[in-house]
């Protein structure tokens, strides 16, 4: 099963591609300021019912040079056999879109990242077919952010930052750092400050930096209506008393959560998903969609373990 935390080391870099320029400078990878970057499918598959999907490609087209692909993987662990799926990647990318294609595996642990460095060979009898050498950005090269004015200067990093160092505990600090940042960023850009609360409490899920982060968001009450665990408390204490209202509220928080989950995911709601969701008011129901929101693949499995018809 893909987990959140293997859906955010990728796709933060498809929603907020101005981390490139800072990841790329911590590889030792020289690359433009001023760079186009467009994604590309995600599906390398040739004939059904093989089926291969990269995490993420992008296409990157800077000032100074030729177009080029990067897809991106993201690693939790040493998997046998990987090296021969990202061989396969480098190899049918560049022959599809006729672009040289480079390689960036996203780990959270040092043995992980040092696995995943390569280089890794295709060949016997003492000749290389075909060597990769994947880009590796893990906790040994990506800066550990700790400063709250560091991190309001370059937000996607510093989120990347406490990823990459969720296990770490460095991490409390680069959350509090987070958290301060976030406080002061939501003055000229709501948006984004919004966006990347969600983005931490949904990536980082019920992990102990998890729970560290949402114990400091506790505390905080500037993004109401998102429907999260922090939200609706909120909702049931303001509406303490009016048992109608509060049941009305807490309903209406957690079908903005579930909805606010999936698109921080990137998973489509169709509109019949969206409606189911808009008007349950079982409580229990939506605490369970709300706990399935982080780890399903499609909007309408949150319903698969739902009693037949309901």
């Amino acid at each position: 099963m893909v987990t959140s935390a293997h859906e955010g080391m990728h796709r933060i870099f498809q929603e907020r591609p101005e981390i490139l320029g800072s990841v790329f400078e911590a590889l030792g990878v020289p690359l433009s300021e001023k760079a186009t970057v467009d994604a590309v499918t995600t599906d390398v598959t040739e004939t059904r019912p093989l089926e291969r999907r990269v995490d993420t490609v992008l296409r990157i087209g800077p000032s100074d040079g030729e177009d080029f692909l990067l897809a991106i993987e993201a690693q939790s662990g040493k998997v046998a056999g990987k090296e021969a799926s990202w061989a396969y990647y480098v190899a049918y990318l560049q022959a599809k879109f006729r672009l040289p294609v480079l390689l960036l595996v996203v780990c959270q642990d040092g043995p992980t990242a040092k696995w995943a460095a390569g280089p890794f060979d295709c060949g016997t009898r003492g000749w290389t077919a075909l060597r990769v050498y994947p880009l590796v950005a893990g906790p040994d090269n990506l800066p550990v952010i700790k400063d709250a004015r560091t991190a309001a200067k370059n937000l996607a990093l510093a989120v990347l930052s406490a990823l990459a160092h969720a296990r770490d505990p460095d991490c409390d600090a680069i959350l509090e750092a987070i958290s301060s940042a976030l406080q002061e960023v939501r003055e000229t850009d709501p948006d984004t400050a919004e966006y990347f609360f969600d983005f931490l409490e949904v990536t980082l899920g019920k992990t102990p930096a998890g729970e560290k982060w949402n114990r400091i968001m506790s505390f905080v009450s500037y993004f109401p209506g998102r429907g999260t665990v922090r939200e609706t408390a909120y909702l049931e204490g303001k509406s303490e008393g009016k048992a109608e209202g509060k049941a009305e509220g807490r309903a209406e928080g957690e079908a903005k959560g579930i909805l606010s989950v999936l698109e921080v995911r990137g998973i489509p709601v169709p509109d019949r998903v969206r409606e189911r969701i808009t008007t349950c008011t079982d409580p229990d129901r939506m605490d369970a969609w709300l706990e399935r929101s982080r780890t399903v693949e499609r909007a309408e499995d949150l319903f698969a373990e739902d009693p037949e018809g309901a």
